[in-house]
Protein backbone atom coordinates (compact mmCIF):
# COMPACT_ATOMS: atom_id res chain seq x y z
CA UNK A 1 0.00 0.00 0.00
CA UNK A 2 1.53 3.26 -0.93
CA UNK A 3 1.09 6.45 1.17
CA UNK A 4 -0.62 8.06 -1.06
CA UNK A 5 -3.38 5.33 -0.39
CA UNK A 6 -3.19 5.41 3.43
CA UNK A 7 -3.37 8.81 3.55
CA UNK A 8 -6.51 8.59 1.41
CA UNK A 9 -7.46 5.93 3.97
CA UNK A 10 -7.16 7.65 7.00
CA UNK A 11 -8.60 11.28 5.79
CA UNK A 12 -10.88 13.24 7.85
CA UNK A 13 -14.02 12.30 5.91
CA UNK A 14 -13.05 8.88 6.07
CA UNK A 15 -12.70 8.00 9.41
CA UNK A 16 -15.08 6.84 11.77
CA UNK A 17 -16.94 9.02 14.32
CA UNK A 18 -15.31 7.89 18.00
CA UNK A 19 -17.34 10.01 21.17
CA UNK A 20 -15.75 10.05 24.35
CA UNK A 21 -19.80 9.69 25.45
CA UNK A 22 -20.33 6.15 27.09
CA UNK A 23 -23.82 4.99 26.90
CA UNK A 24 -25.18 2.46 29.85
CA UNK A 25 -26.49 -0.61 28.56
CA UNK A 26 -29.94 0.29 29.15
CA UNK A 27 -30.36 2.73 26.49
CA UNK A 28 -30.95 5.12 28.75
CA UNK A 29 -29.28 8.53 29.30
CA UNK A 30 -28.27 9.56 33.04
CA UNK A 31 -30.24 13.16 34.11
CA UNK A 32 -26.38 14.44 34.84
CA UNK A 33 -25.79 13.77 30.86
CA UNK A 34 -28.57 15.28 29.92
CA UNK A 35 -27.37 18.43 32.41
CA UNK A 36 -24.19 18.81 31.04
CA UNK A 37 -25.54 18.76 27.59
CA UNK A 38 -28.00 21.56 28.23
CA UNK A 39 -25.10 23.84 30.00
CA UNK A 40 -22.94 22.69 27.06
CA UNK A 41 -25.87 24.48 24.93
CA UNK A 42 -26.15 27.49 26.69
CA UNK A 43 -22.93 28.22 27.03
CA UNK A 44 -21.88 27.72 23.29
CA UNK A 45 -25.67 29.96 22.90
CA UNK A 46 -23.95 32.72 24.68
CA UNK A 47 -20.58 32.86 23.33
CA UNK A 48 -22.35 32.90 19.61
CA UNK A 49 -24.58 35.87 21.14
CA UNK A 50 -21.10 37.30 21.97
CA UNK A 51 -19.21 36.97 18.69
CA UNK A 52 -22.34 38.62 17.32
CA UNK A 53 -22.67 41.66 19.77
CA UNK A 54 -19.18 41.93 18.90
CA UNK A 55 -19.31 42.46 15.20
CA UNK A 56 -21.44 45.16 13.59
CA UNK A 57 -19.83 44.94 10.24
CA UNK A 58 -18.28 47.54 7.76
CA UNK A 59 -21.75 49.26 7.33
CA UNK A 60 -22.70 48.78 10.87
CA UNK A 61 -19.23 51.29 12.09
CA UNK A 62 -19.65 53.31 8.78
CA UNK A 63 -22.64 54.35 10.42
CA UNK A 64 -21.17 54.76 14.14
CA UNK A 65 -18.78 56.62 12.80
CA UNK A 66 -21.40 58.86 10.81
CA UNK A 67 -23.06 59.19 13.66
CA UNK A 68 -20.13 60.08 16.14
CA UNK A 69 -19.32 62.84 12.94
CA UNK A 70 -23.00 64.49 12.91
CA UNK A 71 -22.98 64.63 17.00
CA UNK A 72 -19.67 66.41 17.34
CA UNK A 73 -20.94 68.81 14.65
CA UNK A 74 -24.43 69.53 16.14
CA UNK A 75 -22.67 70.27 19.50
CA UNK A 76 -23.56 71.72 22.33
CA UNK A 77 -26.88 71.26 21.30
CA UNK A 78 -26.84 66.78 20.72
CA UNK A 79 -25.36 66.37 24.39
CA UNK A 80 -28.80 66.54 25.66
CA UNK A 81 -29.71 63.48 23.21
CA UNK A 82 -26.49 61.68 23.96
CA UNK A 83 -26.62 61.61 28.02
CA UNK A 84 -29.27 59.67 29.58
CA UNK A 85 -30.09 58.97 33.24
CA UNK A 86 -31.32 55.86 34.91
CA UNK A 87 -32.33 55.34 38.68
CA UNK A 88 -30.85 53.76 41.75
CA UNK A 89 -33.44 50.77 41.35
CA UNK A 90 -33.06 50.60 37.43
CA UNK A 91 -30.96 49.63 34.60
CA UNK A 92 -30.73 50.26 30.76
CA UNK A 93 -30.09 47.82 28.22
CA UNK A 94 -28.33 49.30 24.94
CA UNK A 95 -29.10 48.38 21.52
CA UNK A 96 -26.62 49.83 18.83
CA UNK A 97 -28.21 49.12 15.27
CA UNK A 98 -30.39 46.55 16.81
CA UNK A 99 -27.27 44.53 18.37
CA UNK A 100 -26.66 44.54 22.40
CA UNK A 101 -23.97 46.53 23.11
CA UNK A 102 -21.15 44.99 24.89
CA UNK A 103 -20.66 45.52 28.84
CA UNK A 104 -24.07 44.24 30.08
CA UNK A 105 -26.58 46.33 31.40
CA UNK A 106 -25.77 50.39 32.50
CA UNK A 107 -26.73 51.61 35.44
CA UNK A 108 -27.36 53.40 38.13
CA UNK A 109 -26.46 57.06 37.01
CA UNK A 110 -25.52 58.66 33.75
CA UNK A 111 -24.48 56.26 30.70
CA UNK A 112 -23.80 57.78 26.71
CA UNK A 113 -25.90 56.86 23.75
CA UNK A 114 -25.54 57.57 20.05
CA UNK A 115 -28.70 59.47 19.48
CA UNK A 116 -29.26 57.69 15.47
CA UNK A 117 -27.39 54.32 15.76
CA UNK A 118 -28.51 53.40 19.63
CA UNK A 119 -32.13 52.33 21.14
CA UNK A 120 -32.26 51.51 24.92
CA UNK A 121 -34.96 49.90 27.38
CA UNK A 122 -34.96 50.52 31.05
CA UNK A 123 -35.50 47.16 33.47
CA UNK A 124 -36.87 48.12 37.12
CA UNK A 125 -34.75 45.84 39.03
CA UNK A 126 -37.09 46.61 42.30
CA UNK A 127 -39.34 43.13 43.61
CA UNK A 128 -42.83 42.99 42.20
CA UNK A 129 -45.60 41.31 43.65
CA UNK A 130 -48.92 40.16 41.96
CA UNK A 131 -51.91 38.16 42.91
CA UNK A 132 -53.16 34.75 41.13
CA UNK A 133 -56.78 35.24 40.06
CA UNK A 134 -58.98 32.65 41.85
CA UNK A 135 -58.76 29.46 40.04
CA UNK A 136 -60.88 26.70 39.73
CA UNK A 137 -59.59 23.16 40.58
CA UNK A 138 -60.12 20.10 40.77
CA UNK A 139 -58.68 18.06 43.21
CA UNK A 140 -57.40 14.78 43.43
CA UNK A 141 -60.35 13.25 45.17
CA UNK A 142 -62.68 14.86 42.93
CA UNK A 143 -63.43 17.79 44.68
CA UNK A 144 -63.45 21.77 43.20
CA UNK A 145 -62.23 24.49 45.13
CA UNK A 146 -61.29 27.97 44.35
CA UNK A 147 -57.81 28.57 45.34
CA UNK A 148 -55.84 32.26 44.88
CA UNK A 149 -52.25 33.40 45.68
CA UNK A 150 -49.48 36.09 45.80
CA UNK A 151 -46.13 35.98 43.58
CA UNK A 152 -43.14 37.93 44.87
CA UNK A 153 -40.39 37.92 41.88
CA UNK A 154 -37.96 40.77 40.59
CA UNK A 155 -35.53 40.60 37.76
CA UNK A 156 -31.99 39.14 38.76
CA UNK A 157 -31.02 39.65 35.16
CA UNK A 158 -31.81 42.65 33.12
CA UNK A 159 -30.49 41.00 29.12
CA UNK A 160 -31.97 37.94 29.46
CA UNK A 161 -35.48 39.54 30.67
CA UNK A 162 -35.25 41.97 27.54
CA UNK A 163 -33.59 39.43 24.80
CA UNK A 164 -35.07 36.47 25.82
CA UNK A 165 -38.77 37.02 26.15
CA UNK A 166 -41.01 39.65 24.86
CA UNK A 167 -43.16 40.08 28.08
CA UNK A 168 -41.26 39.09 31.42
CA UNK A 169 -44.00 39.83 33.28
CA UNK A 170 -47.31 38.73 31.70
CA UNK A 171 -45.36 35.53 31.06
CA UNK A 172 -44.48 35.32 34.67
CA UNK A 173 -48.37 35.50 35.36
CA UNK A 174 -49.65 33.38 33.00
CA UNK A 175 -47.27 30.64 34.22
CA UNK A 176 -48.23 31.32 37.95
CA UNK A 177 -51.84 30.28 37.54
CA UNK A 178 -50.98 27.41 35.17
CA UNK A 179 -48.23 26.29 38.09
CA UNK A 180 -50.98 26.39 40.44
CA UNK A 181 -53.32 24.83 38.85
CA UNK A 182 -50.88 21.51 37.90
CA UNK A 183 -49.53 21.26 41.73
CA UNK A 184 -52.97 21.41 43.00
CA UNK A 185 -54.70 18.88 41.19
CA UNK A 186 -52.18 16.19 42.29
CA UNK A 187 -53.30 16.97 45.73
CA UNK A 188 -56.66 15.99 48.05
CA UNK A 189 -58.66 18.24 49.96
CA UNK A 190 -56.89 17.65 53.03
CA UNK A 191 -53.61 18.31 52.17
CA UNK A 192 -54.83 21.28 50.28
CA UNK A 193 -56.14 23.10 53.63
CA UNK A 194 -53.17 21.50 55.85
CA UNK A 195 -49.92 21.96 53.86
CA UNK A 196 -50.07 24.99 52.39
CA UNK A 197 -46.46 25.95 53.08
CA UNK A 198 -45.38 22.67 51.39
CA UNK A 199 -47.76 23.12 48.29
CA UNK A 200 -45.99 27.58 48.16
CA UNK A 201 -42.74 26.13 48.56
CA UNK A 202 -43.31 23.73 45.19
CA UNK A 203 -44.60 26.42 43.57
CA UNK A 204 -41.82 28.84 44.02
CA UNK A 205 -39.38 26.07 43.22
CA UNK A 206 -40.67 24.81 39.86
CA UNK A 207 -41.64 28.66 38.93
CA UNK A 208 -37.84 29.84 39.97
CA UNK A 209 -36.14 27.14 37.82
CA UNK A 210 -39.45 27.54 34.75
CA UNK A 211 -37.95 31.93 34.87
CA UNK A 212 -34.36 31.24 34.99
CA UNK A 213 -33.46 31.24 31.31
CA UNK A 214 -35.99 35.35 31.57
CA UNK A 215 -33.48 36.29 33.96
CA UNK A 216 -36.39 35.82 36.46
CA UNK A 217 -35.76 35.28 39.91
CA UNK A 218 -39.11 34.28 42.07
CA UNK A 219 -38.89 35.11 45.63
CA UNK A 220 -41.87 33.84 47.98
CA UNK A 221 -44.95 32.27 46.95
CA UNK A 222 -48.15 31.98 49.46
CA UNK A 223 -51.61 30.43 49.26
CA UNK A 224 -53.91 33.33 50.16
CA UNK A 225 -57.47 31.69 50.20
CA UNK A 226 -59.17 28.49 49.86
CA UNK A 227 -62.85 28.55 49.28
CA UNK A 228 -65.06 25.30 49.44
CA UNK A 229 -68.53 25.12 47.72
CA UNK A 230 -71.33 25.92 50.47
CA UNK A 231 -72.55 22.06 50.55
CA UNK A 232 -69.28 20.77 51.19
CA UNK A 233 -68.55 23.51 54.09
CA UNK A 234 -72.42 22.54 55.52
CA UNK A 235 -71.33 18.65 55.31
CA UNK A 236 -68.03 19.51 56.76
CA UNK A 237 -69.21 21.53 59.51
CA UNK A 238 -72.27 19.01 60.08
CA UNK A 239 -69.37 16.38 60.54
CA UNK A 240 -67.46 18.65 63.00
CA UNK A 241 -70.59 18.88 64.95
CA UNK A 242 -71.51 15.42 65.15
CA UNK A 243 -67.55 14.17 66.21
CA UNK A 244 -67.96 17.01 69.04
CA UNK A 245 -71.01 15.58 70.52
CA UNK A 246 -69.59 11.88 69.55
CA UNK A 247 -67.00 13.07 72.23
CA UNK A 248 -69.36 14.89 74.45
CA UNK A 249 -71.23 11.82 75.21
CA UNK A 250 -68.49 9.32 75.30
CA UNK A 251 -66.78 12.29 78.10
CA UNK A 252 -70.54 12.37 79.79
CA UNK A 253 -70.71 8.38 79.97
CA UNK A 254 -67.20 8.24 81.40
CA UNK A 255 -68.23 10.74 84.22
CA UNK A 256 -71.20 8.76 84.85
CA UNK A 257 -69.27 5.45 85.40
CA UNK A 258 -66.31 7.22 88.47
CA UNK A 259 -69.23 8.46 89.45
CA UNK A 260 -70.77 5.10 89.84
CA UNK A 261 -67.73 3.68 91.09
CA UNK A 262 -67.44 6.39 93.80
CA UNK A 263 -70.77 5.76 95.23
CA UNK A 264 -70.51 2.44 95.00
CA UNK A 265 -67.19 2.76 97.01
CA UNK A 266 -69.57 5.04 99.59
CA UNK A 267 -71.64 2.64 100.18
CA UNK A 268 -69.49 0.24 101.03
CA UNK A 269 -67.62 2.80 103.40
CA UNK A 270 -71.47 3.64 104.85
CA UNK A 271 -72.47 0.27 105.11
CA UNK A 272 -69.77 -0.43 107.70
CA UNK A 273 -70.87 2.29 110.34
CA UNK A 274 -74.98 2.72 110.47
CA UNK A 275 -74.34 6.11 112.31
CA UNK A 276 -72.28 7.61 108.83
CA UNK A 277 -75.85 7.27 107.42
CA UNK A 278 -77.43 9.24 109.97
CA UNK A 279 -74.57 12.15 109.81
CA UNK A 280 -74.91 12.27 106.11
CA UNK A 281 -78.84 12.90 106.09
CA UNK A 282 -78.03 15.68 108.82
CA UNK A 283 -75.52 17.14 106.30
CA UNK A 284 -78.28 16.61 103.22
CA UNK A 285 -80.64 18.34 105.53
CA UNK A 286 -77.97 20.97 106.43
CA UNK A 287 -77.24 21.75 102.48
CA UNK A 288 -81.47 22.00 101.43
CA UNK A 289 -81.83 24.48 104.83
CA UNK A 290 -78.86 26.87 103.40
CA UNK A 291 -80.37 26.37 99.58
CA UNK A 292 -84.29 26.53 99.91
CA UNK A 293 -85.41 28.00 103.37
CA UNK A 294 -88.71 27.34 102.64
CA UNK A 295 -88.66 23.63 102.02
CA UNK A 296 -87.23 21.43 105.23
CA UNK A 297 -87.12 18.02 104.29
CA UNK A 298 -86.69 15.51 107.54
CA UNK A 299 -85.19 12.29 106.96
CA UNK A 300 -86.57 9.90 109.68
CA UNK A 301 -83.73 6.94 109.80
CA UNK A 302 -84.86 3.25 108.49
CA UNK A 303 -85.00 1.29 111.61
CA UNK A 304 -87.54 3.58 113.54
CA UNK A 305 -89.81 3.02 110.13
CA UNK A 306 -89.14 -0.77 109.93
CA UNK A 307 -89.70 -0.54 114.21
CA UNK A 308 -92.87 1.16 113.32
CA UNK A 309 -93.99 -0.95 110.05
CA UNK A 310 -93.38 -4.39 112.24
CA UNK A 311 -95.27 -2.59 115.37
CA UNK A 312 -98.49 -2.55 113.27
CA UNK A 313 -98.16 -5.89 111.79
Amino acid sequence: MTLAEKESKWSPSSRPFVSNRVIPESGQIPAAMEADESDQIKARRVDEKDQNNGSLGCCGWVLVILSYFFMIISSPLSIWLCIKIVKEYERAIIFRLGRILAGGAKGPGLFFILPCTDSFVKVDMRTISFDIPPQEILTKDSVTVSVDGVVYYRVQNAILAVANITNADSATRLLAQTTLRNVLGTKNLAQILSDREEIAHNMQTTLDVATDEWGIKVERVEIKDVKLPVQLQRAMAAEAEASREARAKVIAAEGEMNASRALKEASIVISESPAALQLRYLQTLTTIAAEKNSTIVFPLPMDLVQNIMGAKK
